[in-house]
């Protein structure tokens, strides 16, 4: 019954999706969050994140352990979530991030919080002049880290 659920929720999540065009952001916010605390997610410790400088159009991987912080340019990376779809389910990833842009002086900006979709980068992007940051995929570092219901 759960699968069936599951499986539900999945649909559900996907068609939601491809109407986000005409839906505010408030409302993909809110669709990409039911995804992404559907029952039976795994939930990770690592992120894997993709980084470009689109001044000198460098690409940067990043691998950061959920609930550290990491940083590209000027920006503070902080991951909260990372979680994917069971093998049962289409494959995908969702990651909670914080994005804060440092400035002189060492003050901070938001500049994004919320859900990512590896599968939609520009779906619930973050919008900054210099950086763009998308969400890649899940790790788990170890088996005991697997069962962690953060």
């Amino acid at each position: 019954m759960a699968a069936k659920r599951n499986s539900f929720a999945a649909r559900l999540v996907a068609l939601s999706l491809a109407a986000c065009a005409s839906i505010p952001a408030f409302a993909v916010q809110s669709t990409l969050e039911q995804g992404a605390e559907a029952q039976g997610n795994i939930h990770h410790s690592t992120v894997v994140l993709r980084a470009l400088d689109k001044i000198t159009a460098r690409i940067t991987e990043i691998e950061l352990p959920v609930g550290e912080e990491g940083h590209f340019g000027t920006l503070a990376l902080n991951v909260r979530y990372c979680r994917t779809r069971p093998p049962i389910e289409p494959p995908e990833t969702f990651a909670y991030i914080e994005i804060d842009d440092i400035k002189r002086g060492g003050t901070r900006e938001r500049v994004f919080e919320g859900w990512m979709v590896a599968s939609s980068p520009a779906l619930n992007a973050l919008e900054h002049p210099v950086y763009d940051v998308w969400v890649m995929s899940c790790k788990t570092d170890s088996p005991e880290a697997q069962g962690d219901s953060r």
